[in-house]
């Protein structure tokens, strides 16, 4: 059974990234597209430092570790700051069906970089499948024009795809750290790097705060994509990773073009098309192929989610069933089924 905080924590990534893009749409009639990021990062910066000041312990917030300050950096550098700095320059540049396609490259992307990176995520022929399902969904739901797919926007395509590597290499890297900050403390530190990459960024493309037009439409776009799709989106989308590793809570950038879909259509008066309704089911079709036991992962399978195991804990668990004379591979419990608290059918029994 699922545990209901992730299920809330992937709705909730899936639904504030979605309307990321009708926001972005209404901004960047506004907004320079770097700096544009840059003043989202700011506010967003700023909304969740005061919060983390509040809500935490002074001791809680202090990066201690090598592995915090690769988690901060991953994060900051990579999984925020680049992969939406390239984000909204390529989209200037390609139609939104192709820009949603390239963007749901991520899911894919993601084990491949797990496979040389992490130890313990794998992706089994049953989670390929459902992730081919997904992306074939995404395509019938953005529905490209097969004319401009590579005719007029190369440059645009080949930005987009680097977003979504930095996007997916960022997220492996963030799980590789094993940081002992929580999530939500080390987004709040990366946030500000990202303000200053995409800063210049900003600078360096000769975007200028005088070519802003402070409209109120400008007003709640930077808004909703600061504080929305910024802040909470963040945290929600961290967290994930964080519990369920890399590859599935990245799942959630297939939902992200079925969400932004809808949301010009409620929102926006766009049209959805038959097209689109068949790769809605096709993309939830592919959800349900993946299910249990999707990922396969030598050594150490994740554990359900809301229940992962912190490494030092495995660690000592490890070195218990070695010295027992290496029973843990024939015992029908694996180590993951070991809670943190010491309760599960796989803790070691104490003598």
């Amino acid at each position: 059974m699922i545990d209901r905080r992730t299920v809330v924590a992937f709705l909730a990534t899936s639904v504030l990234f979605g309307g990321t893009f009708v926001a972005a749409k209404a901004g960047l009639d506004s907004f320079p597209p770097l700096l544009f990021v840059a003043l989202r990062f700011d506010v967003a910066a700023l909304a969740l430092a005061a919060f983390v000041v509040l809500t935490r312990s002074r001791e809680a917030l202090v990066p201690r570790t090598r592995g915090d300050l690769g988690g901060i950096v991953a994060t900051g550098l990579f999984a925020i700051g680049l992969t939406n700095a390239l984000l909204f320059v390529g989209q200037q540049y390609v139609t939104s069906g192709v820009g949603a396609i390239i963007a749901s490259l991520n899911p894919i992307l993601t084990p491949v970089f797990a496979a040389f990176l992490l130890a313990d995520e794998r992706l089994s022929a049953r989670g390929a499948v459902g992730m081919a399902l997904g992306l074939l969904g995404v395509g019938l739901v953005a529905n490209p024009d097969p004319a401009t797919l590579l005719s007029g926007g190369l440059f645009g395509e080949a930005v987009m795809l680097v977003s979504a590597t930095c996007g997916a290499l960022g997220s492996v890297l963030i799980r590789r750290a094993d940081a002992d900050l929580d999530s939500t403390v080390r987004t709040a530190w990366g946030l500000p790097l990202a303000a200053l990459v995409t800063h210049a960024l900003s600078v360096a493309a000769g975007e200028s705060v005088a070519a802003v037009s402070w409209t109120p439409r400008a007003l709640l776009a930077l808004g909703y994509v600061a504080l929305f799709a910024g802040a909470l989106a963040y945290i929600a989308y961290f967290g994930l990773i964080d519990s369920v590793g890399a590859i599935r809570a990245n799942l959630a950038f297939y939902v992200v073009p079925v969400v932004a879909t809808l949301g010009g259509w409620a929102l926006l008066g766009e049209t959805i098309s038959g097209l689109a309704v068949a790769g809605f089911l096709v993309v939830f079709a592919g959800f349900a192929v993946i299910g249990s036991e999707s990922f396969a992962q030598p050594g150490l399978r994740e554990t359900l989610p809301g229940r992962l195991l912190a490494s030092e804990s495995l660690r000592s668990l490890d070195d218990a069933y070695a010295t027992d004379g290496g029973t843990a591979s024939a015992d029908p419990h694996s180590v993951s089924d070991c809670r943190i608290d010491g309760s599960g059918p796989g803790c070691p029994a104490d003598d």
